[in-house]
């Protein structure tokens, strides 16, 4: 079924971004997506146009910073359905490069999202985190546990950033009326993931692919669960379109909990690799538990939970990386770093 709908996707060029404006233009939908570049490569605009390249008029990508309000004529259309904040950093290396854009992301960039989506009466999706729960003292995380935040480390702006933004959102709902949406998405994975994003999933990837021993912070005995995109997606639009008018927060994660350990197992195993293990100090702050509690979900979200594995997952993902030009993304991390110290 083909849809009319204009959507705005702040993060749009993003890894996630990338995904859910192929999914809107699939869909038929007026796609506005709004990225800086800050943290992903131009090739994911690349796609999103070739994607469109039937579909005229249909995918607009505004160069845009969202901290900074929108330009007047940003939007040209006279109505807007549905916004989607999924801008910010999100990998450690990325937002600890400069925190202070990241908590200017994390406040004033959701502020001027709500308040596009406050204009136009839209819906607003915002793209949360499990981060929330910090270093959690339940387990698995339920939406009513409140977290164990560092509110003063290295890993502050971001965590802080998120938890500030579900703020806002619940308050521009409660003074004005904003159809918001809160999601908290745990560890994802899949095809467009910058290669040099520091992200677990990327790094042992790109290290097994090139023969390169797989780095492991601590004895890897931390876990995490690991959800493929495409039920991040599919997650991602039940909330925004319940008709209940469920507003969240909810979980959306695959509830199948790891080590660390086991994935690097099942990465080498996967790609054939020759490499070993080589264990790095654990950085500062990291959580040593992370799983999803979906029963809220599974509630509100029409049955929806993750469908798609993680040997599944894992071999899309590797398939991709092999047909990725590391070279390319190399020197575009080295230009992001240059770029964020200048």
């Amino acid at each position: 079924q083909m849809s009319n709908k204009v959507c705005v996707v702040a993060g749009g060029c993003g890894f996630v971004g990338t995904h859910l404006c192929l999914r809107l233009l699939k869909e038929g939908c007026h796609v506005i997506a709004l990225d800086n570049l800050c943290t992903t490569h131009s090739s994911n605009v690349d796609t999103l146009k070739r994607a469109a390249e039937d579909l005229p008029g249909k995918f607009q990508w505004v160069d845009h910073d969202i901290s900074v309000p929108l330009p007047g004529d940003a939007i040209s259309c006279e109505a807007v359905d549905e916004v989607y904040n999924l801008a910010c950093p999100a990998s450690p290396p990325h937002y600890q490069k400069d925190p202070l854009f990241t908590l200017r992301t994390g406040f004033q960039g959701t502020m001027n999202m709500l308040e596009l989506a406050k204009k136009y009466d839209a819906t607003m999706l915002q793209a949360s985190t499990s981060e929330v729960y910090g270093d959690p003292h339940v387990h698995p995380q339920t939406e009513d546990y409140w977290g164990n935040v560092n509110p003063f480390g290295v890993r502050s702006c971001y965590d802080e950033g998120k938890r500030v933004g579900e703020t806002l959102c619940l308050e521009y709902h409660r003074m004005h009326s904003v159809k918001i949406r809160v999601i908290r998405i745990f560890n994802t994975y899949g095809p467009y993931m910058h290669p040099f994003d520091g992200r677990v999933v990327s790094n042992f990837i790109r290290q097994a692919l090139a023969g390169e021993d797989l780095t492991i912070y601590g004895e890897g005995q931390q876990t995490r669960s690991f959800q493929y995109v495409d039920d991040l997606i599919e997650g991602m639009l039940r909330m925004s379109r319940n008709p209940q008018g469920f507003i969240g927060p909810v979980n959306v994660g695959n509830p199948n909990e790891f080590t660390v350990k086991q994935l690097a197992e099942q990465v080498v195993s996967l790609t054939g690799a020759k490499s070993s293990i080589r264990h790095l100090p654990l950085p500062k702050d990291d959580p040593t538990q992370r799983q999803a509690n979906i029963s809220l979900a599974k509630r509100e979200l029409d049955g929806w939970e993750p469908k798609v594995q993680l040997k599944e997952g894992l071999l899309k993902t590797v398939e991709y990386f092999k047909t990725v030009d590391m070279e390319k993304y190399k020197d575009h991390l080295q230009q992001l770093v240059s770029k964020i110290e200048n």
